[in-house]
């Protein structure tokens, strides 16, 4: 007997999530092409921030496509304002330490290689879950997904290895950044309705029951790295429901321009 059930599909705000995180996250290192402290680096950025953005794709495709209508991948990349954005806090931030939002400071490698080794580490043990989704397009993304974020992982970890046991100033610049940025990682953890309803229909996943192998992983880094980790806690940020920092409309606005400047435009 045939089972003619239909696949279960994920909750498009639930796509939407994973795919702005990917988004803004691969502009911010975007951000780097052509300022790389070393060529090598400035192509490996460029690659990290192209696979990011090309999962955004996927994932915005993929919500269009149940949305319907007129919904494109564009246009839920391009004509959403930010506070329709579901990414976490931590992925907006510039590549600096905190600042008053009209300071300007040179980009911090320290800064991005942290974030990108706190995200990539839980997007690997989150990917490789979703692979397991009820819902078949949101697994396969996942299994394309996972491969890049693997490369991810290896590299934001040597160079928090490297940078960390490294010397004097390299030491202080990546401790100030684990300091700064870790408190913004507890956003991870939190729950929210459209993660459960998408655990609910088994086509998402429940971050919490990650925490303790992405809690194993950055202890284990941070700990070569010569890195002390924070005590956790302050304020909880709330991007991925839509409560962002003055940071993601500046970035928006250099994402969107082009496109909003000419919005019936064909490439």
């Amino acid at each position: 007997m045939e089972d003619n059930k239909a696949p279960a599909l994920a909750p498009v705000d639930y796509l939407l999530h994973l795919a702005d995180n990917a988004l803004v996250l691969g502009q911010r290192n975007a951000e780097w092409c052509g300022h790389g402290p070393v060529l090598e680096e400035d192509i490996a950025m460029a690659n990290i921030g192209l696979d990011l953005i090309g999962q955004a794709r996927m994932l915005y495709q993929h919500a269009a496509t149940l949305i319907g209508g007129d919904a494109t991948e564009d246009r839920l990349a391009y004509f959403r304002d930010a506070a329709e954005f579901r990414n976490y806090t931590l992925l907006e931030l510039p590549h600096h330490g905190p600042l008053a939002g009209t300071a300007a400071s040179d980009r911090d490698y320290a800064t991005t290689i942290t974030r990108n080794f706190f995200y990539s580490t839980l997007m690997l043990l989150l990917w490789e879950a979703l692979q397991q989704s009820k819902d078949p397009q949101l697994a396969a993304i996942a299994g394309k997904a996972l491969k890049e974020m693997r490369y991810h992982v290896r590299h934001s970890r040597d160079w928090l290895v490297r940078l960390g046991d490294g010397t004097d100033e390299s030491h202080r610049r990546m401790q100030a950044a684990v300091d700064h940025l870790l408190p913004y990682t507890q956003e991870f953890w939190g729950p929210s309705p459209v993660e459960a309803r998408a655990v609910a229909s088994g086509t998402g996943v429940d971050t919490r029951l990650l925490r303790e192998s992405w809690d194993r992983t950055v202890d284990d880094a941070l700990a070569e790295a010569t890195l002390r980790k924070p005590a956790a806690g302050g304020y909880l940020t709330r991007g991925k429901d839509g409560q962002h920092s003055e940071h993601l409309s500046y970035l928006l606005a250099e994402i969107q321009g082009l496109a909003r400047q000419h919005p019936e435009a064909t490439w």
